[in-house]
């Protein structure tokens, strides 16, 4: 009987663990980020190279967990201070400083060296990500809003970051796909900081554009979320390389995007937090599809 409740315990105890390790390193985003770069090879080549493909997941899984953790050592205090980040693993002590940064410093290492054995420069962009996103980012959150446009760089690195491990080179084509995602992120962070508004400024966070959560924030929304449509349709010029669309693909891409736009416009007129997270939602939506749809447009090349 006592060895059956001993053997509870211990897997509850790896169980708790595991889960700890989860929410440092963002499992669920870390994901999606993986998602991106293996969009990016298959846009990439003409034939897939398995181990490659595998080495990017594994490689780029490690880059962006390892950022995440960085930035929960950086913010141990701050996310103590909010409700949605309370219960994180270092706030409540359930796993000691040191810990997570063993965690955060060997997966930068076994990141980086995985990348590294793909090509150097995807080695060199996921160094540079770390970088941008621990070191400039993070800090720059409690100083000023500018902080996102310095955050959007490391988040758009990932779906350029799969053509340059498949190709070894960056070009006119990967250069496009890291301006797709780089004007995604202004709408799709802006709303999560409408969302978060109140709880970021418990700790000292104040990241809407001009630092206001008004109309005139939502008209910036409007704004990048624009020019994110725009730019997702140019490829159909055939004016970015080897990475072009049909026009089919285009008016595809540009009824999807009308959803963003439709949200965010109705935050203009009801800036209420309904619309905040239907706008959020959509643009997760549209920037998962039109990976997806990229990719089935380039195979029926």
């Amino acid at each position: 009987m006592q060895i059956t409740s001993n053997s509870r315990t211990v897997n509850v105890n790896i169980s708790a663990v595991f889960n700890d390790f989860k929410e440092l390193t963002k499992v669920g985003l870390s994901l999606s980020v993986v998602f991106s770069s293996l969009a990016g090879y298959l846009l990439a080549v003409d034939k897939i190279h398995i181990p490659t493909l595998v080495m990017l997941a594994i490689g780029g899984y490690l880059m962006v967990g390892a950022s995440n953790a960085f930035n929960q050592i950086i913010e141990k205090d701050t996310d103590a201070l909010m409700k949605r980040t309370m219960n994180r693993p270092l706030p409540t002590g359930r796993m000691h400083v040191s810990m997570a940064l063993l965690i955060a410093i060997s997966f930068t290492i076994l990141g980086l060296v995985i990348l590294y054995s793909i090509n150097p420069k995807s080695a060199l962009f996921g160094a540079i990500s770390i970088f941008l996103y621990t070191s400039i980012y993070t800090p720059l959150k409690s100083i000023t809003p500018l902080s996102v446009f310095i955050g959007a760089i490391p988040g758009a690195i990932p779906f350029m970051l799969g053509w340059v491990a498949a190709t070894n080179n960056f070009s006119i084509e990967p250069g496009m796909l890291f301006l797709i995602q780089f004007f995604w992120q202004f709408p799709h962070f802006w709303a999560i900081a409408w969302l978060q508004y109140d709880e970021y400024k418990k700790a000292g966070f104040n990241l809407m554009p001009m630092g206001q959560k008004n109309k005139k924030a939502v008209v910036q929304i409007i704004i990048y979320t624009i020019c994110l449509l725009l730019v997702s349709i140019i490829p159909v010029l055939k004016l970015t390389g080897s990475f072009y669309i049909y026009p089919i693909t285009a008016v595809i891409l540009l009824l999807l995007g009308s959803i963003m736009l439709f949200y965010a416009v109705k935050l203009y007129k009801n800036q209420t937090n309904k619309e905040a997270r239907q706008l959020m939602l959509s643009s997760v939506l549209y920037i998962t599809l039109i990976q997806v749809i990229y990719v089935a447009d380039k195979f029926l090349h």
